[in-house]
């Protein structure tokens, strides 16, 4: 299969052994984590959103472990923001054994200022 998500799906390309997945989910997650300048409780959520997606964009036959171990080795060479650094917390703590539930949670829904917070950045 050489067409990205045609009429069969997704194709999971470069796929490593344990099931890294879509290695192109994990580049954006990181890009996106590493440009956020948010900090604090905010950095938190978007670190764990970031892992949410990551995780969701693994086939279901993926080694998890293997694949934490893959993404975390792609990681460590971002910069240190709040959210990349929440990521890389939750790729350590999802290999710890035993295994415990992660407590994740979607962003709360917040305003982020309009065009009044675009003109302030100027």
């Amino acid at each position: 299969m050489d067409d990205i998500g045609g009429r069969h799906g997704p194709v999971f390309r470069d796929e490593v052994p344990g099931g890294a997945g879509l290695p192109a989910m994990l580049e954006m997650v990181l890009m996106r984590l590493a440009a956020c300048p948010e900090t604090g409780a905010r950095a938190r959520e978007l670190g764990q959103l970031g892992f949410m997606q990551w995780l969701g964009s693994l086939p279901g036959r993926a080694d998890l472990p293997a694949a934490a171990r893959a993404a975390e080795a792609q990681a460590a060479p971002g910069p240190a923001t709040g959210a990349l650094d929440e990521f890389r917390r939750l790729l350590v703590q999802i290999r710890a054994m035993p295994p415990r539930p992660l407590d994740l949670a979607l962003p709360r829904p917040c305003r982020r200022g309009g065009a009044r917070a675009r003109r302030l950045r100027l």
